[in-house]
């Protein structure tokens, strides 16, 4: 019998995998997942609006996102914020020709730390963002009374310039008007008066990074020359024709 002809060999399918199957979509900037945020709460101890933002920044890599949250001195001041501050400074600044006034409350860990310059620095500057922001009214958003919010979205609900849109839409504008508004009111929400691209939050979390203690900023005073007194208006016009018909 003659021998069967043998089959040429199939060429065999290429080892290598298309472009499209070797190349790793990378995650765009907004999109990042509950998971990849835990993921670097749990690695760094940061809150998890910095996280959100630091991996933002790094379009969700990891270790690049703990390395931003390490050069903002974030991880380290977020570890060390439950530990007890009681020592510290009461600081003051007077605005040039004594018409504004304020003084601070700034907390560190020990008096050793308090007497450091870069303390000193930090308190004298935090009470100079004070005089400079007269909304400013509370350390934290979180120490303005629930009782004002819900004033306030009460004054936003009744504004004609809402009054002919949806009730979902109006709610959304409020509450936007009232977060601005709160911010406004809050020290630790404030641009920086020295650097504003860091707000006096952060710029607390730099110095928590750089001295190694808790930083709390606990209360302040401004006191500005002559507030709530009635100061009478006169007319200078009506004084001189009383001087000159005497």
């Amino acid at each position: 019998m003659a021998k069967g002809k043998k089959k040429k060999a199939e060429p065999q399918a290429a080892a290598s995998e298309t472009p499209s199957q070797s190349v790793k979509s990378e995650p765009k900037k907004g999109k990042i997942s509950a998971q990849l945020v835990k993921e670097l709460r749990e690695k760094t101890g940061a809150g998890m609006m910095d996280c959100k933002k630091a991996l933002t920044e790094n379009d969700g890599d990891v270790a690049k996102s703990t390395e931003w949250l390490r050069q903002k001195g974030i991880t380290s001041a977020e570890k060390k914020a439950g530990r007890v501050a009681a020592e510290g400074l009461v600081g003051s600044y007077i605005h040039t020709g004594g018409r504004v006034g304020v003084l601070v409350e700034i907390n560190c860990e020990t008096d050793f730390v308090a007497r450091r310059e870069e303390f000193q620095n930090l308190v004298r500057d935090v009470a100079m963002q004070i005089a400079a922001c007269p909304n400013v009214e509370y350390v934290k958003v979180d120490d303005i009374p629930q009782a004002f919010s819900q004033k306030e979205k009460e004054i936003e609900m009744g504004r004609e310039d809402l009054a002919s849109k949806p009730e979902n839409i109006r709610e959304k504008i409020v509450q936007g008007r009232i977060d601005k508004r709160l911010k406004e009111m809050s020290l630790m929400d404030q641009p920086y008066i020295k650097d504003q691209s860091i707000t006096v939050e952060e710029l607390v979390k730099q110095t928590v990074a750089q001295i190694g203690e808790n930083i709390q900023i606990r209360r302040f005073s401004r006191f500005i020359l002559g507030e709530g007194i009635e100061k009478e208006e006169s007319n200078f016009a009506d004084e001189v024709a009383a001087q000159m018909g005497q």
